[in-house]
């Protein structure tokens, strides 16, 4: 048995009898530039746009500079999909099918997962690949120019959704008062609806003004396609489709330190105990074990940035060491990285791996300014917040189509970069062809940002 299908299939029994549980998996070889070009973009298929492009380039900078490489791609599903480069040694595939299986096993015990996928199906690369047909099919109907307008401004959105909420809302300003009372029990959220208070609040006879929306509306996206004044169907169909792909992500960007240590973990645990491959062969799969798992910086060497894979696979050893690996597992279950990070990441640990919080000053010299447990914790969790993305709503929709738009910067804790903003504004108004402004603040206190259509 020297093939990679024969040790893919052995592995995968051995994964099984450890208690591992997933969907099926199917493995594919593929080009090296297929693989940079599915990292990049996202899916083998998706929408067409200049962004992605932007993204390719700078990832192939990284690539030339030895700072990224690509082992592998892997989509949950039911089949899960996974991509290894065919130029890969067969060690290297060899892991990097046990990693996958590890992958596999989280997606289908995460909460997060299993509520993604039973909002969305399992056959995320068949919908990106009909989603992406309609954009072409507008390309053919509208012109570049005009679909490319609507691209801009749903992808500069495309981390502004509410996963708070359920992926198939109803639209229009019904759909405004059902989504409010009607949406489908969630399981991921109805653990919140037993704490103290949420039950208590009173409930006023009084009729309330009625405006659009009646509450702060963080699904940008979903609110835009719903309530644009002018859009056209084809419009609000790349809106929803922007929507649908970034709920898709969300999971994956919420709980990447859980997951990717989580592979690591069992991708290192399936090679050690798969006594049938061969002894040069484990010690090159290990070695290549070594390489993804180890901090970015070493000896005397401080890293300004971590490795999720190290981190992750360090937290999760430490657990199954100290709790069991049954505790491993509820809590694999039922936390994201925010979880994870609060509850698991302890003082012990966090000096044994060197964490630390520092400031860059504007002369390029770097300060070390706290080893404290809690800061470390938020310093590593700040940019996960909210997607990565300031925390913006929909405010007020006036009687003649202008948009108002408010940041919250208190739960935010950030302010906003002007420039980009100011852009994102511009995308936004040229396609709701109304007025669209944006309240933030500044160190000079509030701001309003402003955009008409062109």
């Amino acid at each position: 048995m020297t093939t990679l299908t024969g040790y893919a299939a052995r592995i995968d029994d051995l994964a099984h009898a450890l208690g591992m549980r997933h969907h099926a998996v199917d493995f594919e070889l593929v080009p090296d530039r297929f693989m940079m070009e599915t990292a990049v973009y996202g899916l083998p298929v998706r929408m067409p746009h200049w962004s992605f492009g932007v993204r390719y380039i700078r990832h192939l900078v990284q690539r030339n500079m030895g700072h990224s490489r690509i082992f592998e791609v892997m989509f949950p599903g039911d089949p899960c999909r996974a991509y290894l480069v065919d130029t890969n040694a067969l060690a290297e595939n060899v892991l990097v099918v046990a990693h996958v299986l590890g992958h596999a096993d989280f997606a289908h015990r995460n909460t997060l997962f299993r509520r993604s996928m039973a909002m969305m199906g399992g056959h995320i690369l068949e919908q990106a690949a009909a989603r992406a047909h309609r954009i072409e099919s507008a390309l053919a109907a509208h012109g570049q120019e005009r679909v490319e307008a609507v691209l801009d401004a749903a992808l500069a959105l495309e981390a502004h959704i509410d996963v708070n909420r359920i992926l198939h809302r109803q639209s229009g300003i019904a759909g405004d008062q059902a989504a409010a009372t009607n949406d489908d029990p969630d399981p991921f959220l109805e653990r919140w609806q037993e704490l103290p208070g949420e039950k208590d609040l009173a409930v006023s006879d009084k009729p309330e003004p009625r405006t659009i929306p009646q509450h702060p509306e963080y699904d940008l996206l979903w609110f835009i396609a719903s309530h644009g004044p002018e859009l056209e169907g084809w419009e609000r169909d790349v809106f929803l489709a922007v929507r649908e792909e970034s709920f898709y992500f969300y999971p994956v960007f919420a709980c990447q330190i859980m997951n990717e240590g989580w592979a690591s973990y069992w991708h290192a645990r399936l090679l050690r105990e798969a006594d049938f491959l061969p002894q040069d062969l484990y010690v090159s799969a290990i070695k290549a074990h070594s390489d993804v798992v180890r901090p970015l910086a070493t000896g005397r060497t401080l890293a300004l940035s971590i490795n999720p894979y190290h981190l992750g696979f360090s937290m999760w050893e430490r657990i199954v060491e100290t709790k069991g690996l049954e505790a491993a597992r509820r809590i694999c279950a039922e936390e994201d990285d925010f979880g994870f990070v609060r509850n698991h990441l302890d003082e012990e640990l966090a000096e044994r791996l060197d964490l630390f919080v520092y400031e860059a000053a504007a002369d390029g010299s770097i300060k070390v300014v706290s080893r404290d447990i809690h800061a470390v914790r938020e310093a590593i969790l700040a940019p996960r917040f909210n997607f990565g993305a300031p925390r913006v709503a929909a405010i007020k929709l006036d009687v003649d189509g202008s948009l108002t738009l408010g940041h919250d910067s208190d739960s935010d804790g950030r302010g906003l970069d002007l420039e980009r903003s100011e852009r994102v504004l511009d995308y936004v108004a040229k396609v709701w062809r109304r007025p669209v402004s944006l309240h933030t603040v500044d160190d000079r206190g509030s701001r309003v940002l402003s955009a008409r259509p062109n």
